[in-house]
């Protein structure tokens, strides 16, 4: 979890420096893309974090191992994934983050996430970092739940 740590103090220094540059809407734009990469890449990595954290604590470290071995495919973090993820460990999860998680933040991973597969993809996006900072903002909600749900 210390990773996850370091992995948002980066992002959330990066988009303090950001927004103190100088408007240019062309320069913002390549910053939206970028933070929108590195934004898909913490969720991803917060998932991962997440649930082997919570295999660690209540399972034998055999299955822990197994688990985080499992988990090491675990990429592209889009909802269903995530909620197939947390069924996986406890069905009430699942039903928790459907019925919990607000549309907003619901939103906000579709948006990163298939943000994110445009651009690695040599495609255009519109998305701005107006959006992208208020996406990862939902972002630290939905792993504050999930950090919640396992109790780590």
């Amino acid at each position: 979890m210390r990773n996850l740590v370091s992995q948002r103090n980066r992002l959330d220094d990066l988009f303090r420096k950001v927004e103190s540059l100088p408007v240019d809407a062309e320069i913002q734009a390549h910053w939206a893309r970028y933070l929108c990469v590195l934004v898909s890449g913490f969720l991803e990595n917060a998932v991962y974090s997440i649930y082997s954290e919570y295999a660690r604590k209540q399972s034998a470290p055999f299955v822990a191992s197994y688990v985080e071995k499992q988990l090491s495919g675990f990429q592209n973090p889009n909802l269903r994934k995530i909620l197939d993820l947390s069924g996986a460990f406890n069905p009430m999860w699942r039903t928790q983050i459907e019925t919990d998680i607000s549309d907003e933040l619901k939103d906000a991973v579709t948006s990163i996430v298939s943000n994110r597969h445009l651009i690695a993809h040599g495609k255009n996006t519109d998305i701005t970092f107006i959006q992208v900072r208020n996406h990862y903002q939902n972002i630290l909600k939905l792993i504050d739940f999930l950090r919640h749900q396992c109790n780590v």
